[in-house]
């Protein structure tokens, strides 16, 4: 008995599976012939219109999220490198820095390093004018005073291309400085007491600079500006000058910035730096460890608001495709009624139906893909937008692409199935009749 029972569920089996395979082939031949009959208008319409939405899926989120990134970028390439090394909390500059620097020099994997000294200062513009009244502030502006090696800092970080207005530094330039964008009030849209910026200074003038004590009288040699607030609000000398006003004679700096070579793992050389006992003297940090918390929770931030648009833009073209099929459905009762008559399954009719939607997302898809990896996301990289606060760039990787065109094809299948569940399941009379 038992025998038996189980010969008649595989045969059961066997047939649901014929079954299947003979409704998914009809419906394939009822979806195309209902396609190439249609409207090529029609057709090219809802094609445009998943287009846009797949675009929208991706493209959306994608430049929110490259907003954010691109100011990660920028501060990476720019101020933090692939491994930045500062000192301890405590500590008022990385003491054995010169072991950091030779251990660092000596690990496979890094491409080049360069070293910064830092300390709070105040830089002073228009102090050779006379106070109208004893009580008037000073035109002058806390900032920190940078220390660099122009060659190698221009090699790690490539500082030269940021200057926008006069020249970079050259190794023997004396008594010359290049100034920070945000520093000037020329270069800032607003006008904050909480945000002092000077005014009136241009390439060639003189300011005063006043750090540990001493104050020094420098000519303004070039602007930089980066979109990085850690670079624009700082005054870069050369290192041999600062090294003197500020008294470091033992030559220990206050940050080391290492750019690794390609394909190298970070945390790989942030390890062997540890093993060396960098750790002991200073706090060591990949890029991503040392970036601001505030940037990361704003990316998390930017990624769900894209993610909330681009779902409204699923549910428009879901309605659509809905639309469309349901309207094709119901002006073809009397075609589907004959053939639910003929004998032809109500699964097949229905699976028509599903394919004629997933065969408009599957072009729709394609031609979006088409137009984010050839077209847009290139030309992005190439030529960032310019946001106030960052150059965005577009974010779109293979895995979240993948999931997105899941995301599409399943409210496709949906929005394709429930009006064609709808009129299939009429009376097959009524529907031949046209009741």
């Amino acid at each position: 008995m038992s025998n038996t029972e189980s010969l008649i569920k595989e045969n059961e089996k066997t047939n649901k599976k014929g079954s299947f395979k003979t409704n998914l082939r009809v419906g394939a031949f009822l979806a195309t012939r209902q396609i190439k009959r249609s409207n090529i208008w029609t057709n090219i319409l809802i094609i445009f219109i998943m287009t846009l939405t797949f675009l929208n899926l991706v493209i959306v989120s994608g430049i929110l999220v490259g907003l954010i990134e691109g100011a990660i970028r920028a501060v990476k390439n720019h101020y933090l490198g692939d491994i930045f090394i500062s000192d301890l909390e405590h500590k008022s500059y990385i003491e054995q820095s010169r072991m950091i620097i030779n251990t660092a020099q000596n690990i496979p994997g890094v491409e080049s390093l360069t070293a910064r000294y830092t300390e709070s200062g105040k830089i002073q513009g228009n102090y050779k004018i006379p106070k109208r009244r004893p009580t008037d502030s000073d035109d002058s502006v806390g900032t920190q005073i940078v220390g660099i090696d122009p060659v190698s800092e221009n090699k790690v970080t490539g500082l030269k291309k940021l200057v926008i207005e006069g020249q970079y530094l050259e190794p023997n330039d004396y008594d010359q400085i290049l100034l920070g964008a945000m520093l000037l009030s020329k270069y800032l849209s607003f006008d904050s007491p909480a945000f002092p910026a000077l005014k009136n200074i241009e390439v060639g003038d003189r300011v005063r600079i006043e750090v540990n004590g001493n104050v020094r009288e420098v000519k303004v040699k070039g602007i930089i500006k980066s979109k990085v607030d850690e670079i624009d609000r700082r005054v870069f000398f050369v290192d041999n000058q600062l090294r003197g006003l500020i008294g470091r004679t033992d030559y220990n700096v206050d940050e080391i910035v290492l750019r690794l070579k390609s394909g190298v793992d970070p945390i790989m050389i942030k390890q062997a730096l540890l093993a060396n006992n960098a750790g002991n003297f200073a706090r060591v940090q990949t890029q991503e460890d040392a970036e601001p918390k505030f940037i990361k929770d704003m990316k998390k931030t930017f990624a769900i608001l894209g993610n909330i648009m681009s779902s409204i833009g699923l549910a428009v073209a879901a309605i659509t495709i809905f639309i469309v099929i349901f309207i094709n459905a119901i002006t073809r009762r009397k075609f589907i009624g004959i053939l639910k008559g003929i004998g032809i399954e109500p699964r097949a009719i229905e699976l028509a139906y599903i394919l004629q939607s997933v065969f408009y997302a599957v072009l729709g898809t394609i031609v979006g893909c088409i137009l984010v990896f050839g077209v847009i996301k290139p030309y992005l990289d190439a030529y960032p937008i310019n946001f106030p606060f960052s150059d965005g760039i577009l974010v779109a990787t293979l895995n979240g692409t993948l999931i997105r065109i899941a995301i599409l094809f399943a409210a496709t299948f949906i929005a394709g199935y429930i009006p064609a569940r709808i009129v299939v399941k009429q009376n097959t009379l009524d529907a031949i009749l046209g009741r």
